[in-house]
């Protein structure tokens, strides 16, 4: 008896004194503006602390739109791009393909016998493209249907990943970023305030290209004016000046077709000019990229070649000599920020298609903090009442029962500081759900135990029946309960799934506590005083 009651006390305190450790960096850190802990406590104590939610530190909630229609249209240009190189492959002359930003290709051929051919050439290589209709000497092709929503589910995705790796690197702790519905992103960013900033990093779409600056047909503002020739394009570079700051755009004329993009792109990062010392964008390709890039430099030295992020042009510099390890610079009058930002967006990859932000809530930080002050509050209050309730109902095992729910307290906000779990407001009413929880399993215990000394057996053989009877009630009770948070946070959003995971490990540890911490009590006061008569309860 004696060693079974010291084994299960070590177990009792091991989870209890572990789990106070593993708090103890949220403690120390209340108060701390970049909650990161100091000194000799940084290398002796767990790194993860409880993080507070969106309503509770205040921040950003916006929802995002991918515009899969684009991806779409991205995906039928490609596909035309390919079909006109398999028909080239095939000796099929006399053709033109149409295809203008839709998902819609129009084949038309000269030689009304060519198009069986260019129908064979379609089915035998093209699975995901259907023709629609013949029009005289005309197919009408579109993406087939499969394909299609394959392109919108790897599209949204990848738009999520993309956004999750771009948060990440901004430096948010503990954001939130999922999916909802086919085409819509929820992201919430607690501890940001700049809205305008986030917005930027999260929105821009970030494709890189490198084309060829066109000085030789006509001036930018002749193309301006009457319109760029075939093949060629105007866009803008934003020149800022030093002294006044004052920002201008300058129009380039460029060749449309892109010489290089930035897919092969493997890093990106803030340098410093060596003549001015402003901030610039380094940028590093891979091995191909590096080849391609190599090839470029050399075919076409001493020429300008633009930089063009989102259709912008940052820079256009004059290659001077044949480039071969595979490194750029973009410089652009970039302040410190931008030239960050712009690192950021393009080591985390290009978004596949545009967003659009179709919703923005800002929590501000004093609204958080009344939040969870009064959260706070509550959960004392109700804590309060709970242990004078059971005080004084229950008496003597009253105290148990207190000392039981106590002890669940370290135990649950250890295990969420443990998970690096976020706190929101729906979690601390979860906890105070939990406490009420905690004592109905005591509850349900001792009324066992009264009815066991009812019907005469002694002290002993009552708290044995009593705990023994209970236990499959509560555990009935509690795995349900623990089921139906499993769905909340299945498919709950934010709160709703902080209510679920403080609610799930709450419920599991006043388990703990009740049936096996205050079994333990009782035990230990049996064990001391093997005599006794009579039990408060």
């Amino acid at each position: 008896m004696k060693m079974n009651l010291t084994w299960r006390g070590l177990l009792l305190a091991l989870v209890v004194g572990g789990c106070f450790i593993s708090l103890l960096p949220t403690l120390l850190t209340i108060g701390s503006p970049d909650g990161k802990l100091e000194g000799v406590w940084a290398k002796i104590l767990p790194s993860k602390t409880i993080n507070l939610g969106l309503d509770l530190k205040g921040g950003i909630y916006l929802v995002m739109e991918v515009d899969l229609q684009v991806a779409i249209n991205n995906a039928a240009r490609r596909t035309t791009d390919d079909l006109r190189r398999q028909l080239n492959e095939s000796k099929i002359t006399g053709y033109r393909l149409q295809n203008e930003d839709s998902p819609d290709i129009i084949l038309s051929l000269d030689d009304a016998a060519e198009i069986g051919n260019a129908e064979a050439v379609i089915r035998r290589h093209f699975s995901t493209l259907q023709i629609v209709s013949r029009e005289g000497n005309a197919l009408n092709l579109a993406l087939s249907s499969d394909y299609a929503d394959e392109v919108r589910d790897m599209t949204a995705r990848q738009a999520l990943e993309t956004i999750r790796n771009r948060v990440d690197m901004f430096g948010v702790a503990e954001p939130d970023i999922r999916p909802q519905g086919p085409d819509r992103i929820v992201i919430q960013l607690p501890g940001v305030s700049d809205p305008d900033e986030a917005i930027s990093l999260i929105g821009k779409t970030a494709i890189l290209e490198f084309k060829l600056v066109d000085n030789s047909s006509r001036s930018p503002e002749e193309a301006l004016r009457d319109g760029p020739p075939p093949g060629m394009e105007v866009l803008y570079e934003r020149v800022i000046d030093p002294m006044t700051r004052a920002e201008s755009r300058i129009p380039i004329l460029l060749r449309k077709q892109a010489l290089m993009t930035g897919e092969t792109l493997v890093d990106s990062r803030v340098v410093l000019s060596q003549q001015l010392q402003t901030p610039e964008v380094s940028i590093t390709f891979n091995s191909r990229g590096a080849r391609e890039f190599a090839d470029i430099t050399e075919r076409y030295t001493n020429r300008q070649l633009a930089i063009v992020l989102d259709n912008q042009v940052y820079s256009a510099p004059v290659i001077k000599t044949r480039i071969p390890n595979g490194e750029a610079v973009i410089s652009g009058s970039f302040t410190r920020d931008e030239a960050r930002l712009l690192a950021i967006v393009l080591r985390a990859g290009a978004l596949p298609a545009p967003v659009e932000v179709i919703e923005k809530r800002t929590v501000g930080p004093s609204m958080g903090s009344d939040s969870l002050n009064q959260g706070l509050t509550a959960g004392a209050a109700g804590l309060t009442l709970v242990l004078l309730f059971m005080l004084v109902y229950y008496r003597w095992s009253g105290v148990v029962a207190d000392l039981a729910l106590i002890f669940n307290f370290p135990i649950v906000l250890g295990l969420l500081a443990a998970l690096g779990a976020t706190l929101t407001l729906p979690g601390i009413f979860g906890l105070v759900l939990t406490m009420a929880m905690a004592v109905d399993a005591n509850v349900l215990i001792f009324e066992r135990i009264r009815e066991e000394i009812r019907l005469g057996k002694s002290p002993a053989g009552a708290i044995n029946s009593g705990f023994n009877r209970a236990f499959w009630t509560i555990f009935d009770a509690n795995i349900t309960t623990v089921l139906a948070a499993m769905v909340l946070y299945q498919f709950g959003t934010g709160p709703i799934r902080g209510f679920a995971v403080t609610l799930i490990i709450g419920i599991l540890s006043s388990m703990f506590t009740a049936v096996f911490g205050s079994r333990w009590f009782f035990d230990l006061v049996l064990f001391r005083r093997r005599q006794i008569k009579r039990i408060s309860i």
